[in-house]
């Protein structure tokens, strides 16, 4: 709140709670006009169910041991940073840092050294319950969707072909918590810009990237060619860019404009321009090839925007703990349901490039969250780095099955 000057605050503690009934509201509409954004559902108080003993699956793991030592690894060193007693919170159980760190140290120890399914499975229920999430659908049903982090072709400097900025976080953005100024106010956020004597919502997408609203307004960490891969830039999070004279500049996720995520895949098929066994990103950027006229439309669907920062291009782009994802073992769920970095269990399919599904039975890390993740019944597998993971995160849509290993006693404190 430094940045909001000293006699703006009298109007801001009696108008807030008008903004935050109506700022969602407020992005700039595009005829016809898009639905508005459906209030988010709060999460169950209790979002895991125990697996009797004689239910659970075979604990095959399907790929190799040393990502899962390393993706284990991130979440340890989290958890080191924490106070030992500090409170962590897992689909509505509660167990301490200090708890989970010493449970993913034995998990990790059994999980890669016993390497045949029953027997692995047979020393981790002697320590261990498994919890499965109750789902979107209170029976266990689950969706996998995937990610990746691009690598994408940048200059320093814009061209005739290198136009498109990809934005760091622009001076002007607020971050406001509505209960700094009266404690009987929403629990909630809100990002904005002044406007002369009032705070408005910040600028959306369409105003962004097609009507020039933060030209020369906000730093640029380079320019790239395409628009439509500066967009899924900003569904991903993070990603790489390689210069022209070589160098290479990992971004990660800074900042929203505090717009509403709205889904362009979403939008297509419900405008039939698109069928669901074609919808993927590969299959949207063809589409928008293909139609260009319909670019600025489709992309100012969604009113959300990124904005970046630099990060070490070491290891692999962070989580939203702070910890550097594993290709193939970190996943992304709901944080405020899914709110630590423990080890679960995924069953589910992988959508070959011939269509075929392929079997993904493997332990992995909750070590992400993203903006369009909501509820017990959503997970993002994040695929890993560059063009291959890319086709395989954007084919992935398939349902299956999210496990959390956790110490028996923590049932015992829900």
């Amino acid at each position: 709140m430094k940045c909001l000057r000293r006699s703006f605050a009298p109007f801001l503690a009696g108008a807030l709670f008008l903004l935050a009934l109506t700022m969602i509201g407020c992005a700039k509409p595009e005829p016809p006009a898009p639905p508005p954004a459906p209030k988010p559902a709060q999460p169950p108080a209790m979002s895991l169910e125990r697996v009797p003993p004689g239910q659970w699956p075979l604990l095959i793991d399907d790929t190799d041991a040393a990502s899962l030592r390393e993706a284990c690894q991130g979440s340890l060193r989290y958890l080191a940073a924490l106070p030992p007693e500090r409170p962590l919170n897992l689909g509505g159980l509660q167990l301490t840092a200090e708890e989970l760190a010493q449970a993913l140290r034995e998990l990790q120890d059994i999980v890669t050294r016993a390497y045949d399914p029953a027997r692995r499975t047979a020393l981790i229920q002697e320590r261990f319950d498994l919890w499965r999430s109750i789902g979107s659908d209170g029976q266990g049903g689950v969706l996998f969707t995937g990610y990746y982090e691009p690598i994408m072709a940048a200059r320093h400097r814009p061209d005739a072909t290198y136009d498109q900025p990809i934005y760091g976080v622009p001076p002007g953005l607020l971050t406001i918590n509505l209960q700094d100024f009266r404690a009987d106010l929403p629990d909630r956020k809100l990002v904005g810009m002044v406007d002369g004597n009032r705070v408005v919502p910040f600028h959306d997408r369409e105003a962004i990237d097609f009507d020039g609203a933060l030209v020369g307004k906000a730093p640029i960490l380079g320019y790239a060619a395409e628009p439509v891969e500066v967009f899924f830039l900003h569904i991903q999070g993070s990603g790489q860019l390689v210069f022209e004279d070589g160098q290479r500049l990992r971004v990660g996720y800074a900042a929203v404009n505090g717009h509403p995520y709205r889904a362009i895949g979403r939008l297509l098929l419900d405008e039939g321009a698109m069928e669901p066994h074609r919808m993927s990103k590969q299959g949207i950027q063809r589409y928008l090839a293909a139609h260009p006229e319909k670019l600025r439309r489709v992309l100012s669907y969604n009113p959300s925007y990124v904005f970046f920062r630099p990060l070490e291009t070491t290891g692999g782009p962070l989580g939203c703990y702070g910890i550097g994802l594993t290709g193939g073992r970190s996943i992304a769920t709901d944080r405020r349901i899914f709110g630590a970095p423990a080890m679960a269990y995924v069953e589910t399919t992988v959508t070959r490039a011939d269509g075929g599904q392929s079997i993904m039975r493997r332990f992995m890390m909750n070590q992400d969250t993203g903006g369009a993740i909501r509820g017990p019944g959503r997970v993002d597998v994040f695929f890993g780095t560059g063009d291959m993971p890319g086709r395989v995160a954007g084919r992935m849509k398939n349902p299956g099955r999210l496990y959390f290993l956790l110490p028996k006693q923590t049932g015992a404190r829900p």
